[in-house]
This record gives structure tokens, C-alpha cells and sequence, in this order.
């Protein structure tokens, strides 16, 4: 920090350990308080990354947006409210999801709430009305198909472009070999010395 003529803001600093259960009890002799979760970059971490937090978070602030676009929901259009609906709950959503990707069930029908909450105020459907042909109607993804398409198309980046350089030097593609499945590109780590 001091190369960089940076100073440290005791006031905003936060310290985390993050691991399992039965590592985080080994350690003892750590004089520096830590936290059970801490704010980067607008995301929750917490020390076990659960990202409870973080969805708690998410949660009420995407369901307060929710409740605010039912109310003006009679004044508006289809497209405005689709419009307002993607741009204020949906980016919040998808907002590095790919954070998400192999929580518990549990975890992600928590988000998937929120969007199916979402949907039935963009189309003014009952709280009870199932939400698959809403959802099919509007061209949205379900929350965890949209976590793997963020990481496919991240991948595809990295694949195609090189970019960003620090993920692309961790995978590499596995030479092809003479077999049924050789059309398909498979991916390893990066052989570092």
C-alpha cells in the first residue's frame, strides 16, 4: 500500500477467515478480530461461503423493488414494466452469479423466488399462479440455467479470446484423442512450473 501511496482505512477494513467448520476452530492464536462476513465489490461473503448473507441481502432489496413495481405496475406497459422489471431486479440477480454456481437447492430456490415473484408483477398474474409459462412467455432463463450460461459463455471468452488473461492461463484444452467423444472439447488446468 505504501508503493502505491495507499493508506489504510481502519474504519473500513475487515478482517475474514474463510473455511470449513473444522478449520476455522483450529485457529486460535489469531490476535486480529475477524468478521463472519464482509462487503467486496457489493457481494457478501461470509466465512463459510454460503452466501446467505449475501442472498438475505438480495432478497429484501430485490423484494422492495418488486413490491414498488407492483404498485405502479396498473399505470404501465408490458414492455416498460419487462424494461424496468430486467433493469432494476434482473441485474441485481445476475450480479456475479456465477458465485452461485453448486449452492445447496435450497440456496437457489431462494433466488429463483425472487424471480418467479418478479415475473408474476411484470405479466400481473396472482401470487399463487404457477410461473413456468410466465417465465417461458417473457424469454427468461431460470436462475440456475442463467448461473451456468454466465459460466459457458465465460468459458467461451476465455476459449476463444484469451481474455482475461489471468483465467486463461489457468485452463488449457485437453489434446484430442482418437475416440468417440472427440468432438468434444474437454478442459484441464493449466500446467503451471
Amino acid at each position: 500500500m505504501t508503493a502505491n501511496l495507499l493508506t489504510l482505512n481502519s474504519s473500513k477494513t475487515e478482517f475474514l477467515l474463510i473455511g470449513l467448520k473444522q478449520q476455522l476452530c483450529k485457529i486460535q492464536d489469531c490476535s486480529l478480530t475477524t468478521a463472519h462476513s464482509a462487503r467486496n465489490l457489493g457481494f457478501i461473503f461470509d466465512e463459510h461461503l454460503t452466501f446467505s448473507d449475501q442472498i438475505t441481502a438480495l432478497s429484501e432489496c430485490c423484494y422492495y423493488h418488486i413490491c414498488e413495481l407492483r404498485c405502479v405496475r396498473p399505470y404501465l406497459d408490458f414492455k416498460t414494466a419487462s424494461t424496468i422489471a430486467t433493469s432494476i431486479v434482473h441485474s441485481k440477480l445476475d450480479y456475479c452469479n456465477s458465485l452461485y454456481h453448486n449452492l445447496p437447492n435450497c440456496q437457489l430456490n431462494r433466488l429463483q423466488q425472487i424471480q418467479n415473484s418478479l415475473a408474476r408483477a411484470v405479466v400481473k398474474a396472482l401470487k399463487s399462479t404457477h410461473t413456468t409459462p410466465i417465465l417461458k412467455s417473457l424469454h427468461w432463463l431460470k436462475v440456475n440455467v442463467r448461473i451456468e450460461y454466465k459460466l459457458l459463455s465465460l468459458t467461451y471468452k476465455v476459449l476463444t479470446t484469451a481474455q482475461p488473461s489471468y483465467l486463461h492461463n489457468l485452463i488449457s484444452l485437453q489434446p484430442p484423442r482418437s475416440t468417440r467423444s472427440s468432438s468434444v472439447v474437454t478442459l484441464s488446468p493449466a500446467n503451471h512450473p
